[in-house]
């Protein structure tokens, strides 16, 4: 296992939330990290952007308060998502603000700049990078993040095309630190399933939308339970990025999933979330292939519980 120092020991399930745009706000995030799980947030989520202060702020305190309250049983460090590319004006702001509150972990998507991993390493925090491929990853170590994120085929929201089992295998060849793997990871068989193949956590983002805490329309929720892998439309229509989405929300977007246009990548805008791209994740919404696994929406508490349970017994049925 190649953990970073600041999560040895403080998961109970080898697992981190991943940021869900819109979705993923401090109630989700606090409820993750009481579970045992790293819980995440995209920093754009906090709009205005004075409003990331309150956020960080909130999480800090109401999470320093359990551990103190409870210090058997302490909670997870909570993680920052930055968008890194040139279209977020406010990446330096958000960063900032990171830095002031000593954010443990910064996740970084669409760019790897030295400039944002220097200003989290300042206060010993730690970068993990998203990655579709093998040619990003190293592009990502050498500029200086500390671990991978290896987005595979079937991950919700923007996902890659490579088997996991390829992916994992190639980075491992010649990486040695932080590795998570996402892509259709809904169960505890799937995140030993990761760590069977050389992850060291698994990244789960679809299963915690259908969770009482986000902050996902009801019916998104529900939407999660009704359908499955087949109901998973791949396209970079809606973002310029190529990503999964639940087909029943672009029928009722009065779009054809079947006859999508392509979309220009160099109009991609993630910036203020203020363009009509940003509907995307409201409208359209976001979903990887495992959502079959999903059967009701509940308390995040009582998801992590059921998947450390299956964990555990997948452990005992295999090991």
């Amino acid at each position: 296992m190649a953990l970073p120092e600041n999560l040895r020991g403080k998961l109970s399930f080898p697992v981190i939330g991943a940021p869900l745009f819109i979705i993923s706000n401090p109630d989700l995030v606090i409820a993750q990290c009481k579970a045992g799980v790293v819980g995440s947030f995209p920093a754009l989520n906090a709009r205005p952007a004075e409003v990331l202060d309150q956020w960080l702020t909130r999480i800090s305190e109401e999470l320093d308060a359990h551990n103190q309250a409870n210090p058997d049983n302490p909670a997870a460090p909570y993680a920052v998502n930055q968008i890194v590319h040139n279209s977020n004006d406010r990446l330096m702001h958000d960063v900032e603000m990171c830095v002031k509150h000593k954010v443990p972990i910064v996740i970084t998507s669409l760019g790897a700049r030295p400039e944002v991993f220097e200003a989290i390493h300042s206060y010993g925090g730690i970068c993990l990078h998203d990655v579709i491929n093998n040619r990003f990853a190293h592009k990502a170590i050498e500029k200086g993040a500390d671990g991978l994120i290896c987005v595979a085929a079937g991950a919700g929201g923007h996902a890659g095309t490579l088997s996991p089992m390829a992916f994992i295998q190639e980075v491992r060849e010649w990486f040695d630190g932080p590795v998570l793997l996402s892509g259709a990871i809904s169960t505890g068989d799937g995140v030993l399933a990761a760590q069977a193949m050389g992850a060291d956590l698994a990244y789960i983002g679809s299963a915690f939308i259908a969770t009482e805490e986000a902050n996902a329309d009801p019916a998104y929720k529900q939407a999660l339970v009704d359908y499955a892998s087949s109901d998973i439309v791949y396209t970079n229509l809606f973002t310029g990025v190529h990503g999964n989405y639940l087909k029943p929300s672009i029928e009722a977007a009065g779009m054809d999933p079947k006859n999508l246009p392509e979309s220009d990548p160099s109009a991609m805008n993630f910036g203020s979330g203020g363009s009509s791209k940003s509907k995307a994740w409201k409208d359209i919404w976001g979903c990887g292939q495992g959502i079959n696994a999903i059967k009701d929406v509940v308390p995040t508490a009582d998801l992590v519980a059921r998947m450390r349970d299956e964990y555990e017994a997948a452990k005992q049925r295999i090991l």
